[in-house]
């Protein structure tokens, strides 16, 4: 199916996903059939970026919906969370995973020498100053911007899903995009593309949302990489979210 066919399906309600959900999960597959149907726009906001890999768009399609049908088929419908909210990491890891086990994702020989570059110069200011430098030290060191830095680190790092619990209790799991999910969030991921948006942040919470929500990072690590405390983080992330969504209505 072609990506305009898929985004002029017509939406379902909560209740009528949650129905087809528990008699899919029993056996019904006409009942599976319209779900993968219905949720065929979501699959493809989420591989819009995955987008100029060496892929057509329809092979990262056919592989986003294999996760959206392991999401329909693991989503626990206790679960005080939107289908969608849980399907999106799913459909992400989905395609990740193939993105990874297939070998084509390549660093650039570019970043490969400024990640050498960088681990040197970490172990150096290391002995220096007798501890682990900081993200700045090393990028003032080598003169080079710090999200140069980040970016060089994380870019030899093997892709891992999303699909991650943050914070889990009683058995009930939050994941990372629980907390960004609300009313708007169909729309919201549509528009996260639009890089005019995110250019207009400032670098450090554009970094932020790089290392949160395309790097798959904790707001623990970010913390950490930042030198500031997860609850900054977390305030910082809600007011990036409110500035974004407010500059794309």
């Amino acid at each position: 199916m072609e990506q305009g066919t898929a985004r002029e399906l017509p939406k379902l309600t909560d209740d009528r996903v949650r129905t087809l959900i528990e008699l899919s999960q029993g056996g019904d597959l006409s009942a599976r059939d319209e779900l993968v149907i219905a949720n065929q726009r979501l699959v493809w906001a989420v591989v819009q970026r995955f987008l100029g890999r060496g892929y057509e768009p329809d092979d990262l399609f056919q592989i986003g919906c294999i996760g959206l049908m392991k999401a329909i088929d693991k989503f626990d419908l206790s679960y005080d969370v939107k289908f969608s909210t849980y399907a999106v990491p799913m459909i992400i890891g989905e395609i990740q995973r193939f993105l990874r086990d297939d070998n084509t994702v390549k660093v650039s020989r570019s970043v490969k020498e400024m990640a050498r570059q960088i681990r040197y110069t970490r172990d150096r200011l290391a002995k220096e100053f007798g501890r682990q430098p900081q993200i700045n030290e090393v990028a003032q060191a080598l003169g080079v911007e710090p999200a140069e830095v980040v970016l060089a680190q994380e870019a030899m790092r093997v892709p891992a899903s999303i699909h991650e619990t943050v914070f889990e209790n009683d058995g009930d799991p939050i994941y990372l995009m629980d907390q960004i999910a609300d009313a708007e969030q169909d729309k919201w991921f549509d528009k996260l593309a639009l890089h005019d948006a995110l250019s207009r942040l400032p670098e450090r919470e554009r970094l932020i949302v790089y290392m949160r929500f395309f790097k798959d990072k904790t707001q623990s690590e970010v913390a950490e990489m930042l030198h500031i405390s997860q609850v900054q983080v977390s305030r910082l992330e809600k007011r990036i979210l409110q500035t974004i969504r407010a500059t794309l209505k």
